[in-house]
């Protein structure tokens, strides 16, 4: 039996995991590879149909949310899709990236071809720089940036931070390969630093003010202690 999932709120409609990296929410025949799915463990785990109101990237862990009927999922999925739900993410990314940026910036959708609106609001938390040669520099610089997406496009975080030049750590094909080698060779990391890390929205049926959190997974967790100093640790 696999581990069961984390889970971070529930009701009578409703429920919220902490979606580990590298687990694909649902079968996809461009991830062939895989074996285990987010919809159909929380099933077993609950005992019931679930049904995910939005999307996280296979890579990206954090906050997930998933309706328990068909009425209340497409009720969520109207609210994603009117931008009724506010999404919080952290990422750590190459550089030092500016105190405040809107990337207003279109993308293309990699599955239907489709250019698409797509704008997302950048604060950096922190920035670091470490002893840690990096081709012709001496030492290697990273921020930590929360990310605020106000449209959702598929990968366009990763896809934005890549258009600024900041790409997120452990992202392929949109990162930086080089980085992520050194990531990899250095760290023993893999991961791609994108947590999502909040959604708060008004709960369609009842007007309840919900916002749910998810703690950093183990990797994502051990990078940040490793590269940051303790301050932000109460994110």
């Amino acid at each position: 039996m696999p581990n069961p999932l984390s889970i971070l709120y529930q009701s009578a409609d409703l429920v919220a995991i902490n979606k580990p990296h590298g687990l694909l929410v649902h079968r996809s025949p461009i991830a062939s590879d895989a074996s285990e799915f987010a919809v159909q463990l929380l099933r077993d785990q609950l005992g019931q149909r679930v049904y995910p109101v939005h999307r996280l990237d296979r890579k990206t862990g954090g906050v997930l949310l998933f309706a328990l009927n068909e009425t209340m999922n497409s009720a969520m999925q109207t609210l994603f899709a009117e931008g009724g739900v506010q999404k919080t993410y952290l990422a750590i990314v190459r550089g030092y990236t500016p105190d405040e940026q809107t990337i207003d910036y279109v993308l293309r959708n990699d599955e239907t071809g489709v250019v698409q609106e797509a704008v997302t609001h950048l604060k950096t938390v922190q920035r670091t720089e470490i002893p840690l040669p990096f081709g012709k520099h001496t030492t290697s610089r990273y921020s930590l940036v929360e990310l605020t997406p106000t449209t959702g496009r598929m990968h366009q975080l990763r896809k934005h931070m890549a258009h600024i030049l900041h790409p997120i750590i452990g992202d392929r094909p949109h990162g930086c390969n080089k980085q992520n080698k050194l990531f990899k060779e250095h760290f023993e990391m893999n991961t791609m630093l994108l947590h999502a890390q909040r959604l708060s929205f008004t709960h369609p049926i009842t007007s309840e003010q919900i916002t749910i959190s998810a703690p950093w997974q183990a990797e994502f967790e051990r990078m940040i202690r490793g590269l940051f100093i303790e301050k932000t640790l109460n994110l």
